[in-house]
């Protein structure tokens, strides 16, 4: 395990991706104290620790002198287990619903160098606008975003109107802006303060850190996505087909899925 977050925490997000991956029946009981920290290598204070607080989160309840059991909770279990239907439908309109807007924040600032040269900005204190948004999906804090826009663009949008639908269908629907292409980069990374602070995760947490820049004709970027979903609610299956072409065995990609674990 990773010596970037405390033991405990490591501990803790094992034991909930057993019990959300079904390695663990709800009503199932686990191993014990004696058993964990055998397994992990760890102090037992260390494990009770961890199963303290994922009975906290309702993900385990402790019976006196019987031990520790997964919740028969259904609905809550049901609740950490929403499916996107693919990994371009979730990270590039994960906009939509049933993602909402919690917390929205429109600024305006001197752009960075960089952020100047990924919007071609050629004033050296060319001025953007910021919008900065927590999310949630099914009530629960899922992904911290910001958003750069040239100014004749950024001034026009309302902060009302981030809590009502994506900032992508504002632009499309209510600016008229029709984009023509984009690039998404996506990558790992461990959480700073400030994306630590407003996902609720210890600093250094891995994080899905998404960036898509948006193009109108003539690939003139008009837009900046940077997105940073918590880490522990996602994983990404890709799925293998063997095939057979001019005798050769190859293997291709098939399908690709992006899955909300909680």
């Amino acid at each position: 395990m990773k010596a970037v977050l405390p033991i405990y925490y490591q501990i803790k997000q094992t034991i909930r991706n057993w019990i959300l991956n079904k390695e663990y029946n709800p009503g199932a009981r686990i191993p014990s104290e004696n058993e964990l920290a055998e397994r992990f290598n760890v102090s037992r204070l260390t494990v009770r620790q961890a199963i303290s607080q994922l009975a906290q989160e309702g993900f385990l309840t402790s019976r006196r002198g019987d031990g520790t059991y997964i919740t028969e909770n259904v609905n809550l279990l049901d609740s950490y287990s929403f499916e996107f239907r693919g990994l371009i439908d979730d990270l590039f309109f994960a906009q939509i619903a049933p993602v909402k807007t919690k917390s929205a924040e429109i600024e305006r600032k001197i752009a960075t160098k960089l952020i100047r040269e990924k919007l071609e900005l050629r004033n050296k204190v060319a001025e953007v606008i910021q919008i900065k948004r927590i999310r949630y999906l099914k009530d629960r804090l899922f992904t911290y975003t910001i958003n750069y826009l040239p100014l004749e663009i950024g001034t026009k949008i309302r902060e009302k109107a981030l809590y009502d639908k994506p900032l992508l269908r504002i632009l499309e629907q209510d600016v008229g802006i029709r984009f023509t292409g984009a690039v998404q980069t996506i990558e790992a990374q461990f959480a700073d303060h400030e994306v630590a602070k407003n996902l609720e995760i210890p600093s250094g947490s891995a994080v899905l850190f998404v960036e898509r820049i948006m193009y109108t004709k003539r690939q003139k970027p008009v837009e900046i996505f940077q997105s940073s979903y918590r880490g522990d609610m996602y994983k990404f299956i890709v799925r293998y087909k063997n095939v057979l072409r001019k005798g050769e065995s190859r293997w291709s990609v098939e399908s690709t899925d992006s899955r909300n674990r909680g």
